[in-house]
């Protein structure tokens, strides 16, 4: 079954778009072959592919999109076109998708065989790959068919269908490929799970201003389900009785596929430092497709933490003044001593005197 169009630009069109605008090196790139490239008379290369209809016109859609039974077929098509300048050979092929470190989409190397759905797709000839060559403004329909397996897991595969032009220049070879991302979503239960399974945080500011300081936040995702899900997330950083030191900030994370596990990192900036700090993140996770027949309902996920932000100029104000405090306690009860010691002695010496004077008169005739 083929999705509707969507009339927004989900994350997953700006993944198709992103692919289509991306060149894979498979060397890196000297400036000498930049400066060939670029030169005035040098040829270009294009390469372009899109959902089509049977019509064989491009039908709007950014992704391939399906939901299927385990041993069930779906056939669609695929418009490759060539935007270049010279005649070019083409491999088009299926992959698997995956996420990196942070979350971004990927694609299988051209080399690497696909275990997932991207080994799912046979073309019209019941090839896994098709190569062809085409002439600049050429363009070819291609028929495909995704066969789901009889013992498919439920829940959704992803890849990408990918059009690959091999580029031999002097000093480096390019891979141009773009492709399209693929989505096949297998019957049975369903389970849409999200989950932030690690939140870090720490603090850092100036030991002089406690009122500028930054809240560092590094947390993990987690989707362990088997529905790729997308993220809105909202992130504050509340202080003592739950009030807030900042305005929350809103953010998202791009789709993670099942399985998949990706690392963010979130700076606040401008929190007080109160001694204690609770950073907090709402993560919540929906479905990103353009078909509504895709979305199901996802529990919202919270984690927080609690950071230990000294305030040093207070601190340091405080112990000043325990100081000063202790300090004239001690000079109050040295003057105290001092001025009772100075009573006794005069006490003692005008006994002394008295003492002196009756003397003095008893020996008198």
């Amino acid at each position: 079954m083929l999705s509707s169009t969507s009339r927004r630009l989900s994350s997953w069109a700006a993944i198709a778009v992103a692919l289509v605008a991306a060149t894979a090196l498979i060397a890196p790139a000297s400036p000498v072959a930049a400066a060939d490239e670029t030169s005035a008379d040098a040829a270009t290369v294009g390469v372009a592919t899109r959902p089509a209809g049977e019509d064989g016109r491009p039908d709007g859609r950014t992704r391939f999109t399906y939901a299927a039974d385990p041993g069930q077929s779906v056939t669609d098509r695929v418009l490759i076109g060539n935007t270049g300048t010279q005649r070019q050979d083409f491999t088009v092929y299926a992959t698997d998708a995956f996420n990196v470190d942070d979350g971004s989409f990927a694609l299988l190397a051209t080399e690497d065989q696909p275990a997932a759905v991207g080994a799912w797709v046979r073309f019209e000839d019941g090839s896994d790959r098709m190569r062809f060559s085409l002439e600049p403004n050429e363009a070819r329909l291609l028929a495909f068919t995704v066969a789901v397996p009889a013992d498919a897991t439920p829940g959704d595969h992803v890849g990408g269908l990918v059009a690959s032009v091999i580029e031999d220049g002097q000093q480096v070879t390019l891979d141009r490929r773009v492709a399209t991302p693929l989505y096949a979503r297998v019957s049975g239960e369903l389970q849409p799970r999200l989950s932030i399974t690690s939140y870090d945080a720490s603090y850092a500011g100036d030991w002089w201003n406690p009122f500028a300081g930054e809240v560092h936040v590094h947390y993990t995702v987690t989707n362990g389900g088997n529905v790729a899900l997308a993220g809105n997330t909202t992130s504050g950083v509340g202080t003592w009785f739950g009030i807030p030191t900042t305005e929350e900030r809103g953010g998202s994370i791009p789709v993670l596929l099942p399985g998949s596990t990706a690392e963010y990192d979130l700076v606040v900036s401008g929190v007080g430092a109160w001694l204690a700090l609770w950073p907090r993140t709402v993560l919540n996770p929906f479905v990103d497709s353009p078909d509504a027949t895709m979305q199901t309902p996802v529990a919202a996920v919270t984690r927080d933490t609690v950071v230990f932000a000294v305030p040093w100029v207070l601190v340091i104000v405080l112990v000043a003044a325990a100081g000063l405090v202790v300090l004239l306690r001690w000079r109050r009860r040295r003057d105290e001593a001092r001025a009772l010691e100075w009573i006794e002695y005069m006490e003692r010496a005008g006994a002394d005197t008295s003492e002196l004077v009756g003397a003095g008169r008893a020996g008198q005739p």
